[in-house]
């Protein structure tokens, strides 16, 4: 990161310091405590379930040279600005400002984000110092934080953006102002919230609408939502398709081996060559097909693209991780996040590895639908069904509805379970897997079901 005084720092927030202001902040800004480290700023959050406060003293006992907060915390050097959010969009804008040969890239779409992202990374580090979020740092606070960890060797910031409604986009585009933006699609995540379709559609929008007339916008041919988008940049539209459609960016011949990792021929303006990821899944082969045609855009030859993508393994946590037991059960640990859209890849995939076996889904609730809800879990229901899954386990009240969806699908033969926590799902599991079962984990990131994945493979450990 660029070197800043605590002084440099009010001045930029408009914040007031109490304590030395000559005591320089060389590490990462945090607002988690627990990773706190030398010389970095602990940013203090006040959220629903905890005053970040609280943690300050543990924060600078762990290293850090001060904090970042709306109060005084006595016995600790503070910056106290009013707002904690205005003042990290400042900083952050601050910091670009003495950057301003950095290529800015956002990533954007209902579901997807984390894994292109990820992929993007990896490919554009190729062409020289990349910075990009760790996991799904994508919100106010989230992007800020990316973007300070750049320092003057840093060229390409590849960033996520995430929208829990209209002018959010608009807001972290303000802070980091993309020329590149990729719109992978636009799903029913969060539609609760937006309260329509086309709302969602709008607020991804926005990412296209901050691209200057130089710009690139990269948009998902096979999303109608998303191509339309087109109409409202300024920026050169280049679009991929996974789905055969007309598009610059173009997979062909796409197959899967028995983990469901694609391979396939990138087709591009400059020529075609041979892909074969390790990520796991047929949805992975879109999400490699926007993170080729942004790394296109930005200089990278179609080799390095093919090598790129065929090396590229997953830098975040609990998106398709596929382990197997030492006794043959697989392990499909997406915990991550869900909404119906990840649901349903996460649920093809489990299909293929299956094949003809036996396969367990264990899903939690999709939060943020709002009066779609119901209707959405039901459907899911219905889809995990028509796969064949032997096992349909519903963890907690709001997943219930998966249930009454699989119960209406004709021929279904499998066992349903509504259970009210992981640890009674893990209870089921225990007494049904046997070698080479599979076991998929999905649900929205408030039910924490990652803990079902991960002691799932340690019993096996055991």
């Amino acid at each position: 990161m660029i070197p800043l005084t605590l002084g440099d720092i009010a001045r930029v927030t408009n914040g007031a310091v109490h304590g030395d202001a000559s005591v320089v902040v060389r590490g990462e800004f945090v607002v988690d405590s627990r990773r706190a480290g030398p010389g970095g700023l602990f940013v203090a959050v006040v959220g629903e379930r905890a005053d970040g406060h609280t943690f300050a003293s543990d924060a600078v006992g762990a290293g850090a040279v001060g904090v970042l907060g709306t109060r005084v915390v006595p016995g600790v050097p503070c910056v106290v600005v009013e707002d904690v959010v205005a003042a990290l969009g400042a900083l952050a804008r601050f910091v670009l400002s003495r950057l301003p040969s950095v290529a800015i890239a956002g990533i954007t779409g209902s579901s997807g984000k984390t894994s292109v992202k990820d992929l993007a990374a990896s490919l554009v580090s190729r062409l020289g110092p990349t910075v990009a979020p760790a996991g799904s740092f994508n919100t106010e606070y989230g992007l800020p934080l990316t973007v300070l960890r750049c320092d003057l060797d840093t060229r390409y910031l590849v960033l996520e953006m995430s929208a829990r409604g209209l002018g959010h986009i608009a807001y972290l585009c303000g802070i980091a102002p993309p020329r590149f933006g990729v719109v992978l699609n636009v799903g029913r995540a969060h539609a609760g919230e937006f309260g329509s379709m086309e709302a969602v559609a709008s607020a991804k929008g926005e990412l296209v609408e901050a691209l200057p007339a130089d710009g690139v916008a990269i948009l998902n041919a096979d999303d109608p939502r998303v191509l339309a988008m087109s109409s409202r940049t300024a920026a050169r539209v280049i679009t991929f398709s996974a789905a055969g459609g007309p598009a610059d960016i173009t997979a062909a011949d796409v197959r899967l081996d028995a983990l469901g990792r694609a391979s396939f021929t990138l087709l591009t303006p400059e020529g075609a060559a041979p892909v074969t990821l390790r990520l796991h899944g047929a949805h992975q082969v879109p999400n490699a097909l926007a993170a080729a045609a942004l790394a296109r855009s930005l200089g990278l030859g179609l080799d390095d693209i093919a090598d790129g993508l065929s090396t590229a393994v997953a830098r975040s946590r609990w998106r398709m991780e596929v382990t197997a037991r030492a006794d043959g059960v697989i392990v499909v640990n997406d915990a991550y996040n869900a909404n119906p859209e990840s649901v349903r890849a996460a649920l093809d995939a489990v299909g293929h590895l299956a094949r003809d076996g036996r396969a367990f889904a264990v899903l939690g609730h999709m939060a943020e639908l709002g009066s779609m809800s119901r209707a959405a879990h039901e459907e899911i229901g219905s889809y995990a069904a028509s796969t064949g899954v032997t096992g349909l386990i519903a963890v907690g009240d709001e997943a219930l509805p998966v249930l009454d969806g699989a119960r209406q699908v004709a021929g279904w033969h499998g066992e349903a379970f509504a259970v009210p926590s992981g640890q009674a799902a893990l209870a089921v599991l225990r007494d049904r897997l046997k070698p080479g079962d599979i076991v998929l984990v999905k649900a929205s990131r408030a039910a924490s079901l990652e803990s079902v994945a991960a002691e799932l493979l340690a019993e096996a450990e055991r």
